[in-house]
């Protein structure tokens, strides 16, 4: 019997990554349109100080407009609105249960930023579409902020495998995410990430999202429609700005039509996907 390629033999650990942050849960199954749910969001990010940090530094971007400094979170969520700081505080704490202690080729940094930006810009589709096809503000932060955390799941399993990676696709740009991967892992950053999100026991279209998000044709695909389409489509639109990750950046009127988007609003989206980048860049310096 022939062994098993490293990468699966590490999946095969699974169950070895650590358990949902009880701090996430306890976002999670806040429902924040309601006073007391506002409340117990503010006071869960007041006892942990690196959230909290997260939080205000976002509601000093000069995008907002303040005239002040913004030191405390009540001030804060006034300028930012319950929605985007539950945002940030969920996928700050998600992602930092999954981060190693030694320093590696993955920037958590600007994966972070990716991930947020990526939460915004399908934020800006769901506006777009309509209403019918909207989900909801949940489902769409989630997904969003989740998308990648696959490369997560593989420092995680593997730091040497991992840093091997990206070293790779630091240096050659020309090559796309699946193509190095099928070469060096024999799965995905997306299979990675659905896999974390069943140890998790996430929703399964959230699942869905993570594993094939570059792929949203495949059939299998279905259960996580349209949030696969707009990540998809989210991460297509965000290389144009800067934030690299080397996908393919075509969109088809068809593309859009299928969000229930006219296609002649992409000019306008994207414009605010740049105010998107640029509130996060500023937002959250390394």
């Amino acid at each position: 019997m022939n062994a098993l390629p490293p990468m699966r033999q590490a999946m095969e650990r699974i169950g070895s990554l650590p358990p949902i942050p009880q701090v996430a849960q306890r976002i999670l199954s806040l429902k924040i349109n309601t006073d007391e749910g506002e409340r117990t969001l503010l006071k869960l990010i007041e006892q942990d100080p690196p959230i909290l940090a997260k939080v205000i530094g976002l509601a000093n971007s000069p995008l907002f407009g303040t005239s002040r400094k913004i030191l405390n979170l009540h001030d804060a969520a006034a300028i930012l609105g319950s929605k985007r700081i539950k945002m940030v505080a969920l996928s700050f704490a998600m992602m930092t249960a999954m981060a190693r202690k030694s320093v590696g080729h993955l920037d958590m940094h600007k994966l972070w930023q990716h991930s947020l930006s990526v939460a915004l810009t399908m934020d800006t589709l769901a506006h777009h579409m309509p209403r019918a096809l909207r989900p909801s503000d949940e489902e769409i932060y989630l997904s969003g902020l989740l998308h990648d955390i696959g490369f997560m799941v593989l420092d995680y399993l593997d730091p040497a495998l991992s840093d091997a990676f990206h070293a790779r696709l630091a240096r050659e740009p020309g090559c796309t995410v699946e193509q190095i991967e099928a070469e060096m892992l024999e799965t995905s950053h997306g299979e990675l990430g659905a896999e974390l999100a069943r140890h998790w026991d996430l929703p399964e279209s959230i699942a869905t999202v993570l594993h094939y998000h570059h792929t949203p044709d495949d059939p299998r695909a279905a259960g996580g429609q349209p949030l696969v389409g707009m990540a998809c489509m989210a991460e297509k639109l965000l290389p144009t700005f800067g934030i690299v990750e080397p996908v393919m950046l075509e969109i088809e009127d068809s593309a859009w039509l299928a969000l229930g988007i006219d296609p002649a609003q992409a000019e306008t989206i994207k414009a605010r996907v740049l105010e998107h980048i640029q509130e996060v860049a500023s937002a959250t310096p390394a």
